[in-house]
């Protein structure tokens, strides 16, 4: 939080455009930690009637509302270096959450210290009205949290086996997929006919049904093919692009912002589709390298977006094919709706990428089950 606010004021004083492009580096990695934190934690600490809640409704649609504040703000503030401080402001609300927000209960416990995650947990039951009992964990239960605590996890967990490799190889090319067209379609919209501060706006705007679209679809479908399809209805539409007749701008237009719809509505459901995948000992790495796979994208989607100067239709059908190979690879996946978060890699090993098996299919995962629920915040 310090380091997205900080260098973000810095950065209104950058002499040239080579100190703004460093300094920029240093409020990109503040911004995408803040938000990956965010939304692990969140996963991690609320239980399961409202953690799709949050995902969805909370921290995205959040994100949407400051999105559509940017062209509101940049019409009437046209010097940048103003406008940039003027964005920066509100990351001082920041400094509260340090005493706001708890940490993991899930992650103290798989660090070992448990007393910290027992008090925590009976905050949070006493919040919710709820007496917690004198004590939260056995004997048994406490002797194999420490034994697992002296374990270290890397990177290198999430490829050590063939399991988690593939979810991770797929995971990442999809991440990568959605935010070429995710930033793809953003960066478009002053190409489109009109005023760029209205195109920016309903760019945004659009995004507050299409995060409660993903709400509805996840509590009613699962996460695989309500991923999947999203995938091809957006990569169908930006195909459907190039059938429409040049004069038909206003239905260029609408096909853009379905496009978007249905590919920020997807964005939505990779989230919380991911946090489930991994288990609570890399997961915050595991979504960590999801998103960098995603900046990866975005810093790629600007060539895209730069190609229609030489077929103003090829954007939209590169974009498209490589959504809909993006939509194939997620049916490969295994569905996780209605599960418990898994809390280890052993717990993750019995699930199959090409078949999906429950995972917690012996007494030792019911353990990790039953203590994964206590910490769930209800």
């Amino acid at each position: 939080m310090a380091v997205q606010t900080g260098f973000s004021m810095i950065q209104v004083f950058s002499p040239n455009w080579e100190i703004f492009c460093i300094l920029n580096f240093f409020v990109g990695i503040g911004q995408i930690s803040n938000y990956v934190a965010a939304f692990v934690i969140g996963s991690e600490v609320l239980g399961k009637s409202v953690r799709v809640v949050y995902s969805t409704l909370g921290l995205c649609i959040s994100y949407a509302i400051g999105y559509m504040f940017l062209p509101f703000i940049a019409y009437f503030i046209r010097s940048w270096r103003m406008l940039l401080f003027i964005l920066s402001l509100p990351g001082l609300l920041y400094i509260p959450l340090w005493w706001l927000v708890p940490e993991s209960p899930r992650w103290l416990l798989h660090k070992g210290r448990i007393q910290e995650a027992e008090a925590i947990i009976q905050h949070i039951a006493k919040k919710n009205g709820i007496i917690p009992p004198p004590v939260l964990f056995n004997d048994f239960e406490l002797e194999e949290m420490k034994a697992k605590s002296v374990i270290s996890h890397t990177i290198i967990h999430l490829v050590k086996t063939s399991n988690i490799r593939a979810i991770t190889i797929i995971n990442f090319l999809v991440w990568m997929i959605l935010s070429i067209e995710y930033y793809g379609l953003s960066l478009s919209t002053p190409n489109l006919n009109g005023n760029a501060y209205l195109n920016c706006f309903f760019s945004a705007a659009i995004e507050v049904p299409a995060y409660t679209a993903a709400w509805l679809l996840l509590q009613r479908l699962g996460r695989r093919f309500s991923l999947s399809g999203a995938l091809f209805l957006g990569g169908g539409v930006l195909f459907f692009i190039q059938l429409v007749p040049s004069d038909l701008s206003v239905l260029t237009t609408t096909l853009v912002m379905v496009g978007k719809f249905v590919i920020t509505s997807a964005f939505s459901i990779v989230y919380v589709y991911t946090a489930e995948l991994y288990p609570t000992v890399v997961r915050n790495m595991g979504v960590g390298v999801s998103t960098m796979a995603s900046r990866t994208g975005s810093i790629i989607s600007p060539y895209f977006v730069y190609l229609g100067a030489y077929n103003e239709l090829l954007p939209f059908i590169l974009m498209g094919g490589l959504t809909i190979l993006s939509a194939v690879l997620v049916l490969f996946l295994p569905e996780t709706i209605n599960n418990s978060l898994l809390e280890t890699i052993d717990q993750m090993q019995d699930i199959k990428c090409f078949k999906f098996r429950t995972p917690c299919n012996n007494q030792n995962c019911s353990v990790q089950n039953e203590m994964g629920e206590k910490s769930d915040g209800h």
